[in-house]
């Protein structure tokens, strides 16, 4: 990866509904990079290329299309072992569609696309089903001469995409700097421990104690309420702040693995290579940077 993280001005101006670039290109030379503004970014024909979103860093297959609706966070497609000589790209940026003070898109009509907005905040990556429903649409979209017919079809995009099936995220909440929401009130509860005190031993019996239930019980609620084991859960938490940590702060990699819970430090190297493919001090010189605004 290019040594910096460019902040880019975008062409889309105050008064745009979108831009939209498709293009044909043979390889990704554009660096890591963050903007203002919302992207959705299709790329076809491009297996092999590395997608580094936050801390995720992912090979894609012939076909990828990511939603990203945070300013700060980091990322971009690599060229990595992509030898496709027509590679196609379309990102379209936007600035709508976000908070339920939004005089038009906070409107009942729009809630599922508010919610998938919030979550691509941590990047949003939709499976082939999903980008099969709208392939004719993104296909289609930069054709369309007349500027409020452009904008139905985006819309009708966004909301075919938020009712897909399969979608997942990309960064980790820690990483990200995405503020923790839950629609239980017990787990919120424990994510907030978990994320005030991810630096120091958690024990299970204070976890559940907090929930008012037995640590069997517990185990098995959260297990249910967010897919993941607790152990799972508490190791992202901790790699989340790593990574960021790694990323903004010269502090040694031991500092780190002591900061974020972990008091043997080949315990955490071990950890962090098998759930980043990297090692941290790998992962640190790959993302080192210098924050360029142009």
């Amino acid at each position: 990866m290019d040594g910096y993280v460019l902040h880019e001005i975008t062409p889309l101006m105050e008064n745009d509904a979108l831009y939209i670039a498709d293009r044909i290109k043979k390889e990704f030379s554009y660096p890591v990079h963050n903007h203002d503004v919302f992207e959705l970014n299709f790329v076809e024909h491009a297996a092999g290329v590395r997608r580094i979103v936050g801390d995720s860093s992912e090979i894609i297959g012939d076909y990828d299309l990511v939603l990203i609706t945070s300013p700060i966070l980091e990322h971009v497609w690599e060229q990595h072992q992509c030898r496709s000589e027509e590679v196609r790209e379309i990102t379209i940026q936007f600035q709508f569609g976000m908070g339920d003070d939004d005089i038009f898109f906070g409107k009942t009509p729009f809630a599922s696309i508010r919610r998938m907005m919030v979550e691509a905040r941590k990047g949003l990556c939709f499976p082939m089903s999903a980008i099969m429903r709208v392939y004719d649409k993104l296909d289609t979209l930069s054709k369309v001469t007349d500027r409020f017919g452009a904008l139905m079809q985006f819309l009708d995009i966004l909301n075919t995409l938020s009712h897909c099936e399969g979608v997942r995220t990309l960064s980790s909440s820690s990483y990200a700097k995405v503020n923790i929401e839950d629609d239980s009130r017990r787990i919120l509860k424990v994510k907030k421990y978990i994320n005030d005190n991810y630096m120091y031993d958690l024990r299970l019996k204070t976890l559940a104690d907090l929930a008012y239930m037995s640590e069997s019980a517990f185990c098995r609620f959260f297990k249910l309420h967010t897919g993941r084991k607790l152990s799972e859960y508490i190791m992202d938490i901790r790699l989340g702040h790593a990574t960021r940590m790694l990323v903004d702060t010269t502090e040694t990699v031991a500092e780190i693995s002591f900061k974020c819970g972990y008091n043997n430090m080949s315990n955490f190297n071990r950890i962090f290579k098998r759930k980043k493919g990297y090692s941290p001090t790998e992962f640190r010189n790959s993302y080192r940077k210098i924050k360029v605004i142009v």
